[in-house]
């Protein structure tokens, strides 16, 4: 029987050497020591863009015209997907909250002070995901809202952004095993202990 490490592995395509090589290095002190990063990161993932307006020069067969057109450039996120099914794992969550929980457990898994535990108590990974409906679909499309997310935060360089998708990506499927195993009434085996600490809220 596969532990739920080897199903995360096999199910993101990441070793768990890749998806935990965000403890080779200290992330939070490489991005200063400052929360600020992490703040983005999450408001990013969360919230959408602001509306932006640009100009184009439109060409005729006779002569140039200069109008001015307005453009949405709007990256959707989660609180406003265009999937119900998505939005509604959501539904009973305060924006500010999750960006919150999101961030704080953040700082605290790439190096920062325990701010998370010291606010919400132990992390219990599978626990608190238990209501939610943590499926392959669920886990890809937060995955894509991610990738989305750090792509949009410059105060996050490209080294830490790659090892942070690769845990996040690990760590979603990590998540989906669990929740398969709660859902057939198994037990979550003593192995899985270390990184029910480690990896809390990443998406409530």
């Amino acid at each position: 029987m596969q532990s739920l490490q080897e199903k995360a592995s096999e199910w993101s395509g990441l070793a768990a050497s890749d998806a935990f090589a965000i403890d080779e290095t200290n992330i939070f002190n490489s991005l200063g020591g400052d929360i600020k990063p992490f703040v983005d990161l999450s408001t990013n993932f969360y919230n959408r863009s602001a509306l932006h307006l640009s100009y184009s020069r439109l060409k005729t067969i006779f002569s140039f015209f200069l109008s001015i057109l307005c453009s949405w450039e709007t990256w959707v996120r989660v609180f406003d997907d265009e999937e119900e099914w998505f939005r509604s794992i959501f539904a009973n969550s305060r924006k500010e909250d999750a960006i919150r929980n999101q961030y704080e457990f953040f700082v605290q898994r790439m190096g920062g002070p325990p701010v998370y535990s010291q606010r919400k108590g132990h992390p219990a990974l599978i626990a608190r995901h238990r209501p939610f409906p943590v499926t392959h679909q669920a886990a890809d499309r937060w995955l894509f809202h991610m990738q989305q997310a750090l792509h949009s935060t410059p105060t996050i360089d490209p080294d830490s952004k790659i090892k942070m998708m690769n845990f996040f990506r690990h760590t979603a499927f990590f998540l989906v095993a669990g929740n398969e195993m709660t859902r057939q009434g198994q037990s979550i085996p003593s192995d899985a202990s270390g990184v029910l600490s480690l990896t809390d809220a990443l998406i409530t």
